[in-house]
């Protein structure tokens, strides 16, 4: 399971991964990996998706102008069930960003033990919940549409999830904004923010 999953994500192939909230649809950040993995969801391509690293470090390195304030925000979060939207002036995977290519989401989880196997080698993947767009986010493999099960090249089945995505903020602004309240509360992670740019 977990041998196939790294390979699949090596070979540019989706792979269903649990997280610290829900399952997830995952591939490796290259454009076509992800252009695959939109078409197994069903997902339009001008949507935003994250970008899911195994850690700080690995995130750094692939996003590396996220420096400074930026930095400050995401060491005061991550790792957690965050979604942070920070600046991205470099305009890295702009395949990933939407319509804005000068912000990008990203995430670095609190991973169950089998994500983690998998992500320790492959390091960063693209990931969007691994449902259809619009449907329950899935807390259980069984929770996922057949059409998205029969697509991807492994599946790794980590039990029941907390079931809530993670919450969005979006620090792209003078002003922080909560994008989606989620899996923690967003009140709390601001006040983090605040403390630690302070």
């Amino acid at each position: 399971m977990i041998d196939a999953a790294v390979a699949a994500l090596l070979a540019g192939e989706p792979v269903i991964l649990p997280t610290d909230t829900v399952y997830g649809l995952c591939s490796s950040p290259g454009a076509a990996p992800c252009d695959r993995m939109y078409r197994v969801k069903g997902r339009e391509p001008g949507k935003p998706t994250a970008l899911l690293a195994a850690d700080l470090d690995v995130l750094l390195e692939c996003v590396p102008e996220l420096r400074g304030r930026a930095g400050t925000i995401a060491r005061a979060l991550l790792p957690g069930p965050y979604t942070l939207i920070l600046p991205n002036p470099a305009r890295r995977y702009s395949w990933l960003t939407g319509a804005n290519p000068f912000a990008i989401g990203v995430r670095v989880p609190d991973l169950p033990e089998e994500a983690v196997r998998v992500l320790d080698p492959v390091g960063a993947v693209a990931a969007t919940s691994a449902n259809a767009p619009g449907g329950p986010d899935p807390r259980r493999v069984e929770d996922i549409p057949p059409g998205i099960l029969e697509l991807a090249a492994a599946v790794v089945d980590a039990g029941e999830l907390p079931g809530t995505p993670s919450t969005v903020l979006d620090f792209t602004h003078a002003e922080p904004r909560v994008v989606r309240e989620g899996a923690a509360p967003a009140a709390e992670a601001l006040a983090r923010v605040e403390a630690a740019l302070a």
